[in-house]
């Protein structure tokens, strides 16, 4: 009978450490503004043929699904990436979106920042920080905003002209 608990705790402690691993394999948030690379005027002969699909594209627009469990209203935000859109009382910036590629299996992620900002009489406004990280479109549950009153996911990204990202092949 002990045998049977110790091995039963070894085992959890090892599905511990595996998860653990998982989490820490999220991705880095993106790093700040970089200036725009220096244009080549190499012909597109010399270009890498499968550089298309080697990342996927950052796309200019983070497709949202917002929940108000006070009035179970859904809404889909579009939050251009960089400019702060609001929903409800919360203000979401998104940061950066990416999508992969059709051929490859879907993974849509989205970082993004929540802030709250309640009103605090005429003139002040009270700003709380929820969250700030990657959400995935495919995996909600694996980084949730926790807020009592509202939820939010990530549905798509897009371009700014309204059609989905499709990465072009060359």
């Amino acid at each position: 009978m002990r045998r049977t608990s110790l091995l039963a705790t070894a085992a959890l402690l090892a599905l511990a450490g595996i998860a653990e691993a998982q989490l820490k394999t999220v991705p880095a948030p993106p790093p700040e503004a970089a200036p725009p690379p220096a244009k080549t005027t190499a012909p597109p002969a010399q270009k890498a043929p499968h550089a298309a699909t080697a990342a996927a594209p950052a796309l200019s627009v983070a497709v949202l699904q917002g929940l108000d469990k006070t009035t179970a209203r859904v809404s889909t935000v579009e939050a251009p990436i960089g400019n702060a859109v609001r929903f409800g009382t919360l203000v979401i910036t998104a940061r950066s979106c990416v999508k992969k590629p059709p051929e490859e299996p879907p993974d849509t992620a989205a970082f993004l920042e929540i802030d709250e900002a309640r009103p605090q009489g005429e003139q002040a406004t009270d700003v709380q920080h929820l969250f700030s990280g990657w959400m995935f479109a495919e995996s909600p549950s694996l980084s949730t905003l926790e807020h009592p009153v509202y939820d939010v996911t990530v549905l798509d990204c897009k371009t700014e002209t309204g059609s989905s990202a499709k990465p072009s092949a060359k």
